[in-house]
């Protein structure tokens, strides 16, 4: 088996993950995952972990490099990056079925974006208040 490098994205954040055969630690900008201080995080990021079999699991090294957006942003762009280096390391149909039965998004992705400012107030939607006195 040969390393595999997949990207992720998610609003502004980019992931860059490389996966290769080992005994299933992840790493997260040169940071072993378990030392990310926030649950919900680390939960998020091996979500396609906990979704694929066990013995796959402890036989790939996943090596994540992520930037831009926030804490959330960075998590669901690891999120796809893992997911999308499984399939592609595996080449398994029966990998990809279970990820995508399991939850779409893993794969493919949130095409949402934030809307752009436009004139006549201070954000997307919001005007400014009028005042007559």
């Amino acid at each position: 088996m040969v390393d595999v490098i997949v990207t992720g994205k998610r609003k502004t954040a980019i992931a860059k993950a490389l996966i290769r055969p080992g005994i299933g630690r992840v790493f997260i900008n040169g940071r072993p995952l378990e030392t990310i201080p926030i649950e919900q995080v680390r939960e998020r990021i091996l979500e396609p972990l906990n979704v694929i079999p066990e013995t796959l699991r402890h036989k790939v090294d996943i090596f994540v490099k992520v930037s831009g957006g926030g804490f959330m942003g960075q998590a669901d762009a690891c999120r796809i990056a893992i997911g999308r280096a499984l399939v592609k390391f595996t080449g398994s149909e029966e990998i990809k079925r279970l990820l995508m039965d399991y939850d779409r998004t893993i794969l493919s992705g949130d095409p949402r974006r934030k809307e752009p400012k436009k004139f006549g107030g201070p954000g997307a939607r919001r005007r400014f208040q009028k005042s007559y006195r």
